[in-house]
């Protein structure tokens, strides 16, 4: 005797669309452990993530009075498919278009800090060529540089400049707003700027590393 899942129309409409996103998680899962295993290639996986993630998001829409909870769906049918979740849930777009959006924002972040370094170091030795050698004039400078310096990860915790500014920080905080560096000081702490900012510029990588 054949048994019927539906009484209408609309129930087997509703039971054909809830195989259809059981297929397409699965699909997903697979899909997903095919390109951690380089067995297609990131273009091809690209594609195809694509094409999953917008049948997947048009289909939920249509069944979110239904199926208001995707994470629900999975656990009531018991898909293990927590890879496909991750893609069509949480992420939303290919692990390839992931990778590269963080590549393109570590290369963005990691060039404006070296921009901003650059700017510290040179306002640093241009204000005591200016002769602006009094504490409160000096300190803000070398406070920024340092802060610029410690949040550029490529730079090791030992890099020349590090252990310099931290050096004439300590020592100036030891003096009065009011003090002003000696000219033997200032000098020292220019050629110090100077040498830092040439092993800063040396450690940076080239364009083809």
């Amino acid at each position: 005797m054949e048994v019927k899942l539906w009484n209408d129309k609309r129930e087997r409409e509703m039971y054909d669309n809830f195989a259809e996103l059981f297929a397409i998680i699965k699909a997903t899962e697979k899909l997903e452990k095919a390109y951690v295993r380089d067995i297609i290639s990131p273009a091809e996986y690209e594609a195809e993530c694509q094409k999953l993630i917008a049948h997947f998001k048009t289909l939920a829409s249509a069944l979110k009075d239904t199926v208001p909870s995707i994470e629900r769906f999975h656990d009531t049918y018991k898909m293990d498919c927590l890879a496909a979740l991750n893609r069509l849930v949480t992420s939303g777009v290919p692990a390839t278009v992931e990778h590269r959006a963080a590549a393109a924002m570590s290369t963005t972040t990691s060039a404006a800090i070296v921009a901003e370094c650059v700017q510290n170091f040179i306002t640093a030795m241009d204000s005591l060529k200016l002769n602006m050698v009094a504490v409160d004039q000096v300190h803000p400078l070398l406070s920024d540089l340092s802060a610029s310096l410690n949040k550029l990860t490529i730079l090791p915790p030992d890099f020349e400049g590090k252990t310099k500014m931290r050096e004439w920080i300590a020592r100036l905080s030891k003096m009065g707003a009011a003090d002003e560096l000696t000219e033997q000081q200032a000098r020292q702490l220019h050629f110090d700027l100077e040498s830092s900012y040439n092993s800063f510029m040396a450690a940076l990588p080239t364009a083809g590393t």
